[in-house]
């Protein structure tokens, strides 16, 4: 059985690109088929055939990025239609200072999708790689500035750990995902 995941991003400085990056592997080497798409590309009209949907940005003053906000905003017909409802959501972001709204920001992404009426996973401080690192409500990492040139590129990548926690979150939105996608092939709803 086919699932199919779409994940969307916003990135300032490339950080948010990488890790959008990871969190698809993770979900690919789950099994899910992933449609990577940044903001500026992604359509919401994709999204009706999509089982799963996951979005991210770089947390600005603890709240959602510009690009993605607008993008979000677009979703007023999905509502409207019940389009989202019963979909896999999950959320994720960076921030380029410790204690730079990481958790607010994540909280802020999953709002939308509630609205939507979308079943909300999150990462479980059971799973290895969130124990001591992560959130319980997506994946949030830092990058801080002084890892970036002065036109805000970055000069380094995203750190094992970080790329651990990204891959755990798709894998776990597929497997979630999956396991809903089962029941319903077997009678349920």
């Amino acid at each position: 059985m086919q699932m199919n995941i779409y994940v969307v991003y916003d990135s300032d400085s490339g950080h948010t690109e990488l890790l959008a990056k990871a969190i698809a592997k993770g979900a690919e080497g789950a099994g899910a088929v992933v449609e990577l798409h940044h903001v500026s590309e992604a359509s919401v009209h994709d999204l009706g055939g999509m089982d799963a949907i996951i979005w991210g940005c770089p947390g600005h003053f603890g709240s959602i990025s510009d690009g993605l906000k607008e993008w979000i905003d677009k979703l007023g017909y999905l509502w409207a239609t019940g389009g989202l409802v019963n979909k896999v959501g999950a959320v994720f972001c960076t921030t380029a200072t410790v204690h730079g709204g990481l958790e607010t920001t994540l909280l802020n992404l999953i709002v939308p999708m509630l609205h939507q009426g979308m079943i909300i996973t999150g990462m479980p401080g059971t799973l290895r790689e969130n124990a001591l690192y992560g959130s319980y409500y997506g994946v949030g990492i830092t990058c801080p500035v002084e890892d970036t040139d002065s036109a805000g590129n970055p000069l380094v990548g995203l750190s094992e750990q970080d790329i651990k926690l990204g891959r755990a979150l798709g894998a776990r939105v597929a497997e979630i995902t999956g396991t809903l996608l089962r029941g319903k092939g077997q009678g349920g709803s």
